[in-house]
């Protein structure tokens, strides 16, 4: 798509490009001088290319060639040409190609880097989070964005496959009794009286399915005021759902068509369904707790027949050592 700075996105040159001369813009993730020519790999939203800068050729680029620093945010005007034979990176999807720049315009210079955006420094959180807008110019964080819009994207289209209708509800509701404190938001009209921010929209999904929308789902932001748990946050999103007419069975099936289609575009795994089934009874009884890692091997076992009550004899033939149930991973047992 082009527009006032560039008609093509430096991730997405290729091979078959070469001879076009295309304009681009974004940041300096790098920049080399290697004798007199320099070479910038310049990044945008879709990847990065390398940049070829002669100054021999360009006299009038010298001065912004060798100024140029990382993070940097410029346009480049240059021919896309392969690259000579030996300099391939196929490590990068551009690695084929570069730009050779008859034309260099810096939009905005950047000061001295708080912290390299590589992903080979640990950096302290409280410095990510007071340089935001650099942190998540880093690969793992700008793929994590990346993944999460696919992700909801994929929800989105698979449930509305599925007969589902987005709706989406107050976020200012009253005060609902649920398994935490609202978070609570003054009223400025009615003084005295507050809003309270949702803990999920339990209120309005019960609503919707007595209005006859039978099936809905939305992504809904949920507030709760409670302390941090490993799984869980003051503010968090969930994809939430509601059905008419159907039973536990349509449920499951629904949640394992969502989880495929969602494991399918986020990590390129086809899962098998339908997906294993415990009991809550099993899960407590094998593992401990109601939402098992089937992965660990070492499941619980009950040891209770061997417990003679305080005084008594162990009855003969108890066996006081644990053996691995079926389809465990050995490991110690004692």
């Amino acid at each position: 798509m082009s527009t006032l700075y560039r008609d093509s996105r430096a991730g997405l040159i290729r091979p078959e490009d070469a001879g076009r001369t295309v304009r681009l813009a974004g940041w300096v993730a790098r920049s080399r001088d290697h004798g007199g020519v320099v070479f910038v790999d310049l990044r945008d939203a879709s990847g990065r290319v390398q940049v070829v800068g002669n100054p021999e050729e360009h006299p009038e680029l010298v001065d912004i060639l060798h100024g140029l620093r990382a993070e940097y945010c410029i346009a480049v005007t240059g021919a896309v040409r392969l690259r000579p034979e030996g300099t391939v990176n196929p490590d990068l999807a551009t690695g084929g190609v570069e730009v050779v720049a008859d034309a260099i315009e810096v939009l905005s210079e950047a000061s001295a880097l708080p912290f390299q955006l590589d992903e080979r420094t640990e950096i302290d959180e409280s410095k990510r989070l007071q340089y935001r807008y650099l942190d998540l110019r880093r690969p793992r964080m700008r793929d994590n964005l990346v993944s999460r819009s696919r992700v909801v994207a994929t929800m989105r289209r698979t449930m509305d496959q599925l007969g589902f209708l987005e709706v989406e509800t107050p976020t200012l509701i009253a005060s609902t009794p649920e398994g935490a404190r609202d978070f609570l938001v003054p009223s400025r009209l009615r003084q005295g009286e507050f809003y309270a921010l949702p803990q999920s929209p339990q209120l309005f999904k019960q609503l919707l399915m007595i209005a006859g929308v039978e099936r809905y789902y939305q992504v809904a932001r949920c507030y709760r005021d409670e302390d941090f748990r490993a799984d869980r946050q003051v503010e968090f999103t969930q994809l939430d759902l509601e059905g008419s007419f159907w039973g536990q069975e349509d449920v499951l099936a629904t949640l394992e068509q969502i989880v495929v289609a969602v494991v399918a575009e986020a990590r390129g795994v086809q899962l098998p369904i339908p997906f294993p089934r415990l009991t809550h009874a099993e899960a407590m009884r094998r593992y401990g707790t109601d939402k098992p890692d089937i992965r660990f091997g070492m499941e619980l076992v009950d040891l209770g027949g061997c417990s003679p009550p305080p005084g008594s004899v162990p009855s003969a033939g108890c066996s006081t050592r644990a053996t691995p149930s079926a389809g465990s991973t050995p490991g110690r047992w004692g």
